[in-house]
């Protein structure tokens, strides 16, 4: 079959309603939770802001148009490797850079969301991703793989989706050999329905924060504050994840989409 008759084939699929596409990403706005950091490690993420320009009156008789302030790893986006340390030094580690092929992947969704329901603090290790590949398929080179906890039922409230107290966040996420294991796999980047890719507990890990220390370190990325991951099946679905192409971009919040075959 050639690439022109599949392409046709998804066309007809797509407006027949045999694949579906399903929204991954929240509402963005001023009560989108963000992420919160010590105070004397830096200044928190500014408060989404729409600021109106005209709406059909004086200033724009005709029109509708708005402003906006917000920061780049606000509500549900995406992490480019130029976001850590570890990937600083990639020329195509930026929002604006990175190759737009890698936007657009084959997506896994290893379900974790009855452990975090009945603990907050649930890891994801790579003997539990082992355990999923048995049961689904092996990961495959140039793939997503996405942890699928139920996160979103709580972005609601910032302080729900937080669930911080005097001992610090608590959500669920990976360890580092789970991140370690994917990277081995080939995957293209890890995501999550939490406020970042890390789980709370990460700040303690060695690496600390290994999402994001070993993924950029391999020029790879991640996904935050995802939604609906509940409406993906474990492997056969589609994940479009494009930032905006921000001039040297550490990261850009996203309209992600995943392409699903119905039923």
């Amino acid at each position: 079959m050639n690439t022109q008759t599949i392409l046709g084939d998804l066309a007809g699929q797509l407006l027949s309603g045999q694949v579906e596409v399903v929204d991954l990403a929240a509402t963005l706005g001023p009560d989108t939770p963000l992420l919160k950091l010590p105070p004397e490690l830096a200044v928190d993420t500014p408060k989404i802001e729409i600021h109106t320009i005209s709406e059909y009156d004086k200033n724009g008789p005709f029109w509708a148009w708005n402003w906006l302030k917000l920061g780049e790893h606000s509500g549900t986006h995406f992490d480019a490797p130029h976001h850590w340390i570890t990937g600083k030094d990639f020329a195509d580690g930026y929002t604006d850079t990175i190759p737009v092929k890698n936007y657009v992947a084959p997506v896994n969704v290893i379900d974790c969301s009855a452990q975090s329901a009945a603990d907050p603090d649930f890891l994801l290790t790579a003997d539990g991703v082992k355990a999923w590949e048995a049961e689904h398929g092996a990961i495959q080179s140039g793939e997503w793989v996405l942890m699928r906890t139920d996160w979103d039922k709580r972005n609601h409230s910032e302080e729900l989706f937080l669930n911080a107290d005097e001992n610090g966040p608590h959500s669920p996420g990976p360890t580092v050999d789970c991140i370690e294991y994917i990277l081995e796999r080939g995957a293209i980047g890890w995501g999550t329905q939490c406020i970042g890719t890390d789980a709370g507990s990460a700040g303690g890990m060695e690496p600390p924060f290994p999402a994001h220390n070993l993924l950029h370190k391999a020029n790879r990325y991640g996904l935050a504050s995802l939604v609906n991951l509940d409406k993906l099946p474990a492997k056969g679905a589609i994940l479009i994840a494009a930032p905006l192409k921000i001039a040297s971009g550490t990261g850009s919040p996203v309209r992600a989409l995943a392409l699903v075959p119905k039923g």
